[in-house]
């Protein structure tokens, strides 16, 4: 692909393996398989709703890789600046769906995967975004490794350079990094967003931010930050299989809180929801701003929890008849 790039994204890609039926891993005897991460689930969503995007990445050249890059290249995601290398892993990792009262878990197999490898001169980073109008990653990209950490860092940088806006979703992982150091990254990652997609929880884990609302919450962020928009989904658990599921933005050339759609949910797959809205509200964000970025967002990631696998299958007619559908589960 060459000219306008809409949207770049950066980050891990993993296989995931997960038994049906909500069965024990350590019962299981048949598995499913899904390609996911967190920045390819954003930018299979985008394309779906017809965004050019590119993915970024660092994968082994082995048939676990050449899976990854078949299933975005059958997403309509560009991967030519894919860095392939012949050693390290692809890496994995291992859902147990559960039910009430016994909670999904998961299970990381992804130490010394090519991505933590990965250095920022693995990547021609001028040549991978030119054109772009947005840069997307996430907090989980800089706490694989510290090579990550620097290349997230250029990454941002190059992106800066080229005057590409930067969206980044905070995503904290406590399993890859510690609160502290979390907050050392992305405070400097922030700083230079433009678009931070982040949930109440996560901000007080990294930035130590707390408020009596939602709303304050956003407003701080996006003072504190300099951010043109802050988004903060919401999600409700009345039952692991029955969620809510919302989102507000603070928008600064606004100055306003915008809310999005409220949805309730029987959920078959929550995993690459927040992903899924970020790619819906990237691409409503760009066409017709904050609010349509809100109805765009939760709309998609809501079709993605009713679908098996990381990534959402939906075309921005299927969010179109959603969101105009006057379904009796959506709450305005």
């Amino acid at each position: 692909m060459s000219g306008v790039m809409d949207l770049v994204t950066f980050g891990e890609a993993l296989v995931r393996l997960s038994p049906p039926n909500c069965a024990r891993l350590e019962s299981a005897s048949l598995l499913d398989v899904h390609v996911g991460g967190s920045e390819l689930n954003t930018a299979v969503a985008a394309a779906g709703l017809g965004l050019s995007t590119r993915y970024v990445t660092r994968l082994t050249r082995n048939a676990l890789g050449k899976m990854v890059e078949r299933v975005a290249r059958s997403c309509a995601v560009d991967t030519s600046h894919i860095a392939w290398t012949d050693g390290d892993r692809v890496g994995l990792y291992f859902t147990e769906f559960g039910a009430a009262p016994r909670a999904n878990s998961v299970l990381y197999d992804r130490k010394h995967s090519a991505i933590a490898g990965i250095t920022p001169e693995s990547v021609d980073w001028k040549s991978a975004l030119a054109g772009a109008r947005v840069f997307h990653t996430s907090g989980i990209t800089p706490a694989l490794s510290s090579s990550a950490t620097s290349t997230t860092l250029a990454a941002v940088k190059a992106a800066k350079e080229l005057c590409v806006a930067v969206s980044v979703d905070l995503n904290y992982r406590a399993r890859l990094w510690s609160e502290r150091d979390a907050r050392a990254v992305m405070t400097q990652i922030a700083e230079q967003a433009d678009i931070l997609f982040t949930t109440e929880e996560d901000t007080a884990r990294v930035f130590g931010i707390r408020e009596t609302s939602y709303d304050d919450v956003a407003r701080r962020l996006g003072r504190q930050f300099d951010l043109r928009v802050v988004v903060i989904t919401l999600r409700e658990t009345p039952s692991v299989w029955h969620n809510t599921w919302s989102a507000i933005a603070y928008d600064a050339d606004l100055d306003e809180i915008c809310r999005g759609p409220r949805y309730d949910i029987e959920v078959v797959d929550r995993i690459g929801a927040g992903d899924s809205f970020a790619g819906g509200f990237l691409y409503g964000y760009l066409t017709s701003g904050t609010k349509a970025g809100l109805r765009y967002g939760t709309a998609l990631s809501a079709l993605k929890q009713t679908m098996p696998g990381d990534i959402v299958y939906a075309s921005r007619e299927d969010v179109e008849r959603l969101l105009q559908s006057g379904d009796l589960r959506i709450q305005r």
